[in-house]
C-alpha cells in the first residue's frame, strides 16, 4: 500500500469505513445466496421434467432390478399430485427469494425504481437460462438417470416443506372440486392421440415405413371396432345342414375353400355348432358309423351380439378355444360370422386368397378403388376425407345404399361434399367395387346423384 493510500484511509471516518466493509460483505453474501438459490431452482425445474416424463412401467422395471433409488422414486410417483405440489412449492419459494434478495442488493447501489427494474428483468433472464431452459433440456435427455438421482432429495424436500406441501395439496384439491377440474397430473402424460401423432411423425421422419404405420394405426382402431364391422355377412356364409353326412360336409368345405363352417338345424338362424375339415376327414376315414354321422364331429361355438367389441371377442375366443363365432342381432337372427383370421386381419391387414380382390387399390393420391365391404373409417383415413358413418351402415356399400335408397347400377355416381363415389361393379344386388375420388372443389350441393350411362 502506498503512502498516499494510507493517508486516504486515515482521512475516511471510521463509521464510513465500517459501512463500506459491511456493504461489500453483504453484496458478497447476497451473491453467494443467489447462486445457491439458482442451483435449487435448476434442481426443482429439472426434477419436474424428469419425474413426470418417466413412464410407470419403466419405474416398475427399475424396482424389479433393484436399482438404487428406484423404490424412493416409485413411492414419490405413487402420489403424483403431492409430488407436483412439493416441486412447485420449492421452486416458487426459491424464485421469489431470488427476486427479493436481488432487489435488496441492487438497492445498495441504485434508486428504488432502478433496483426493482434491474432485479425483475435480471433475475428473470437468469432463471430462464440457468434455472429453467438448460436444466430441463438436460432432464429430458437424461430423464431416468436424473430421476433416480434426485428422488432422495425430493423426499427430503417434502419433509422440510411438509406444512406448506400439505396445506397447498389440500387447497388445490378443494379448488379442483369446486371448479370441476380433473387432476390431470394423476393421469398419463401420453395419450392415445399423442402416440398416433408420433406414429405419423415417425413415418414422415423415415423411422417407420408406411406398412408399419398402417399396422400400428389398425392396432389402435382394433379396440374401437365391433363385431358387425368385421363379420362375414350372412349372404356370404357357407354352412351345412345338420342332417347331412360327413362326406357331404367335406365336399361343402372343399367347394367353398373353407376349412371350418357352421352347422345349422333347419335354417341358418338355428346354428348348432361348427365342423372342421380335418376332423371331418378323420371321421370319414376312421369313423365307426357308415355313413359317418355329422353329430359326432359338431363342436360348440359362440353366439355374440353385433355390438360386441372385437378386442373382448378375441379374448373370449382364445379362452373358449373356438375358431369361429356367430354374430346375431337383437332378435336372435344370424347376421354373420367371425373367425380368428378375420380378427387377425384387422391388425395385419387383409390376407388374400387365390384371386381375391385387394380391399383398397390406390389409383393416385386422390383416388381409390375399394371393395364394397370396406369399412368407411378405413377409407376416410386412407384418403383423408370425411364420409359419414351411421348406425345403419359401416361399409362403403352401406353408404351407397343409404344415400340411393334403392338398388344401384354400374356407372352411377354419388357426390358427398368434396368426394365422388362411382359404382364400378355390381353383382346382382350387391355393390362390389366403388371408385372414390377426392375432389378439390366443393360441389354445388351436399348430395348429388348421377345416373348410369346408357
Amino acid at each position: 500500500m502506498t503512502p498516499f493510500d494510507m493517508m486516504t484511509l486515515e482521512l475516511v471516518p471510521p463509521s464510513t469505513l465500517t459501512s463500506l466493509v459491511d456493504g461489500e460483505l453483504l453484496t458478497l453474501g447476497g451473491i453467494t445466496v443467489l447462486a445457491i438459490l439458482m442451483v435449487l431452482s435448476a434442481f426443482f425445474s429439472s426434477s419436474e421434467i424428469a419425474m413426470f416424463s418417466l413412464a410407470q412401467h419403466r419405474i416398475d422395471r427399475l424396482v424389479a432390478e433393484g436399482t438404487p433409488g428406484a423404490e424412493t422414486l416409485q413411492s414419490l410417483k405413487s402420489d403424483p399430485h403431492r409430488l407436483l405440489i412439493t416441486i412447485l412449492v420449492g421452486n416458487n419459494l426459491v424464485n421469489i427469494a431470488m427476486s427479493s434478495i436481488a432487489t435488496g442488493l441492487f438497492a445498495l447501489y441504485l434508486t428504488q425504481g432502478q433496483a426493482i427494474f434491474a432485479a425483475t428483468f435480471g433475475v428473470t433472464a437468469l432463471v430462464l437460462l440457468f434455472g429453467e431452459s438448460a436444466p430441463k433440456s438436460y432432464a429430458i435427455e437424461n430423464a431416468e438417470q436424473w430421476a433416480l438421482s434426485v428422488a432422495g432429495l425430493l423426499r427430503l424436500s417434502e419433509y422440510l416443506l411438509y406444512p406448506l406441501v400439505v396445506t397447498f395439496d389440500r387447497l388445490t384439491r378443494v379448488v379442483n372440486r369446486l371448479t370441476g377440474s380433473k387432476m390431470s397430473v394423476e393421469t398419463s402424460y401420453v395419450t392415445r392421440d399423442d402416440i398416433q401423432e408420433m406414429i405419423l411423425t415417425g413415418e414422415n421422419e423415415g423411422v417407420i415405413d408406411a406398412d408399419e404405420r398402417a399396422m400400428l394405426e389398425r392396432i389402435f382402431r382394433f379396440t374401437d371396432t365391433i363385431a358387425k364391422e368385421v363379420m362375414t355377412p350372412r349372404l356370404d356364409i357357407t354352412a351345412v345342414q345338420r342332417s347331412a353326412d360327413v362326406e357331404e360336409a367335406i365336399v361343402a368345405c372343399l367347394q367353398s375353400g373353407h376349412h371350418r363352417m357352421p352347422v345349422y338345424d333347419g335354417y341358418l338362424d338355428n346354428v348348432v355348432g361348427i365342423v372342421e375339415l380335418g376332423t371331418l376327414v378323420r371321421e370319414f376315414r376312421y369313423g365307426e358309423s357308415d355313413p359317418a354321422d355329422l353329430d359326432r364331429v359338431i363342436e360348440p361355438t359362440l353366439h355374440v351380439p353385433e355390438s360386441k367389441n372385437v378386442d373382448d371377442l378375441l379374448a373370449e375366443m382364445r379362452r373358449e378355444r373356438v375358431g369361429m363365432a356367430l354374430v346375431i342381432d337383437e332378435f336372435g337372427t344370424t347376421e354373420g360370422l367371425i373367425t380368428k383370421e378375420d380378427l387377425v386381419e384387422e391388425i395385419v391387414g387383409e390376407i388374400l386368397r387365390d384371386e381375391e380382390d385387394e380391399p383398397i387399390e390406390t389409383i393416385d393420391e386422390s383416388t381409390l378403388l375399394v371393395r364394397g365391404d370396406v369399412n368407411i373409417e378405413v377409407v376416410n383415413t386412407a384418403l383423408g376425407i370425411d364420409l359419414p358413418e351411421g348406425q345403419e351402415f359401416e361399409t362403403i356399400a352401406g353408404l351407397v345404399f343409404n344415400r340411393a335408397g334403392r338398388l344401384v347400377e354400374k356407372g352411377e355416381t354419388f357426390t358427398h361434399e368434396t368426394t365422388e363415389l362411382r359404382i364400378e361393379r355390381v353383382d346382382n344386388t350387391r355393390v362390389k367395387r366403388v371408385r372414390i375420388s377426392k375432389q378439390w372443389e366443393h360441389s354445388t350441393t351436399d348430395e348429388q346423384t348421377t345416373p348410369a350411362q346408357s
